[in-house]
């Protein structure tokens, strides 16, 4: 039986290097976890996901339960149109423990579809300087609204 070419089975991501390379794409954020999304410039591999569950989440019981909800949500949504040539890191939240399994699969099919139709960078402030004031005091200085001139 042959796979069609729209729709890849997505590989994993296992070292370090790819997760961190992931971190400098899009983000997307939600209630039960944080999507993080860079495309590869290889639109003819497969997607590649991965998934992080921090200390802080909880014990290495628990942290376990979170990534196997997460995998299966992913396994689940098979209509999920994850790009070709893209990587994914799903990084949980502490929500995903307890969160009914239908809204935890709904909210990934959400933010999977999101990063197909978002094309924004990962921070607003890229090359964009605040316009605000430096409101820093220099030490021994007076404060600029108590200056008498």
């Amino acid at each position: 039986m042959a796979q069609d070419d729209t729709i890849k089975k997505p590989g994993r991501l296992k070292i370090r290097p790819d997760f961190l390379a992931v971190q400098k794409g899009t983000r997307l954020r939600g209630p039960y976890f944080l999507l993080e999304m860079l495309d590869r410039g290889k639109p003819g591999e497969a997607p590649r996901i991965g998934f992080t569950v921090t200390r802080k989440q909880g014990n290495a019981v628990e942290r376990n339960r979170m990534r196997r909800r997460l995998k299966e949500a992913v396994r689940l949504t098979t209509g999920v149109p994850f790009k070709p040539g893209h990587d994914y890191v799903i990084v949980a939240r502490r929500d995903t423990l307890n969160a009914p399994f239908d809204r935890l699969v709904r909210a990934l099919r959400e933010r999977v579809g999101e990063s197909v139709d978002r094309k924004r960078p990962r921070s607003i402030r890229d090359g964009h300087t605040s316009a605000a004031p430096d409101n820093t005091r220099t030490p021994g200085g007076t404060s600029p609204a108590i200056r008498n001139e």
